[in-house]
């Protein structure tokens, strides 16, 4: 089914940006070149970029984009969260800012998500131009939440998607939750996509992605699952730690009973509560863990603050 180009309304384009003054340029014109016909604007956020990024979005001096200046670096998820909230479209694109996506997949992405009324259209990376440093976390992350969730995409990592107004502007991204995007949005309740999409390799700058990533990839599930699915019945959780130790204490103690009633010696024994100790102070961490996360939470929207400051907007004319 094909729609009238403006019956999409205004198209947010929204690219997080850091140190990609060789990209910004050619990257805008693939977009004006590829949304020909379009209602829309593209909104760089530029988070804290130490080389000429700001100076050549500036000079493009092109009245669709805009420029948000953060204050310090802020990592990409509170970078896009500025960018949703700045954002006036009715649905909300999103891809990286050095130019492995190709803004030609856009417009049959919002096709799809206009007839078929997705609420999220992600793209699936054909022929991923990465090399193992970037694809061997990724793997291990959509492996890691196709198991702990119902959510079964092939491709968590790609950044280009398309998003509904309503579903983008609700996600509250921080931290570096912007790995988990379609997770989010799932556990929101959209209705999610995933369609094929070029892929191409960086020529310009420098990769920002390493192996550090595969242990936040699983601190970073582990937070999500609790928040969306324990957040108000914690003692679902809790509890049930708590019930599997008392048994497993019960048990111990049982057994250590019967050995003393059977005249052995149960004292001298410190690896059985090394052991015991080692499990409870682990879960002590992940817990202390999860509560210091609510809090911060818990303080920003309370104060009706977002994580994040912008030095300054800059809007071409």
């Amino acid at each position: 089914m094909q729609f009238d180009k403006s019956s999409y309304g205004l198209i947010s384009i929204v690219i997080p940006v850091y140190n990609e003054e060789d990209n910004v340029i050619p990257l805008t014109q693939k977009i004006d070149e590829s949304l020909k016909g379009f209602n829309y604007e593209i909104i760089y956020i530029d988070d804290f970029s130490t080389d000429k990024t700001i100076l050549n979005v500036k000079k493009m001096n092109n009245p669709r984009v805009v420029l948000i200046e953060l204050r310090k670096n802020y990592g990409q998820s509170l970078a896009l969260a500025a960018g949703f909230d700045y954002a006036k479209g009715d649905y909300i694109v999103t891809l990286d800012g050095d130019m492995q996506n190709d803004p030609s997949d856009i417009e049959h992405m919002l096709e799809k998500a206009k007839s078929e009324e997705w609420d999220v259209v992600t793209g699936i990376r054909a022929k991923r131009k990465d090399s193992f440093i970037r694809t061997f976390p990724s793997k291990i992350a959509n492996f890691l939440i196709r198991k702990a969730t119902r959510l079964d995409l092939k491709d968590q990592g790609c950044a280009l998607k398309v998003f509904t107004k309503d579903i983008a502007k609700d996600l509250n991204l921080y931290g570096e939750m912007h790995r988990f995007i379609n997770l989010l949005a799932h556990l929101n309740g959209a209705r999610i996509a995933q369609v094929p999409v070029k892929h191409h390799p960086r020529q310009f700058g420098q990769s920002k992605y390493g192996l550090g990533r595969t242990v936040k990839v699983i601190n970073d599930i582990v937070l999500i699952i609790f928040q969306r699915k324990y957040l108000q019945r914690p003692i679902h959780l809790f509890g049930n730690f708590g019930l599997f130790f008392l048994v497993l204490g019960f048990l111990i103690n049982l057994y250590l009973l019967v050995l003393k009633l059977l005249g052995q010696d149960i004292w001298g024994r410190p690896l059985l509560i090394f052991g015991v100790m080692s499990i409870v102070i682990s879960l002590q961490f992940f817990t202390v863990g999860i509560i210091a996360d609510l809090l911060m939470r818990t303080y920003y929207e309370s104060q009706k603050k977002r994580p994040y400051t912008i030095r300054k907007i800059h809007v071409s004319e």
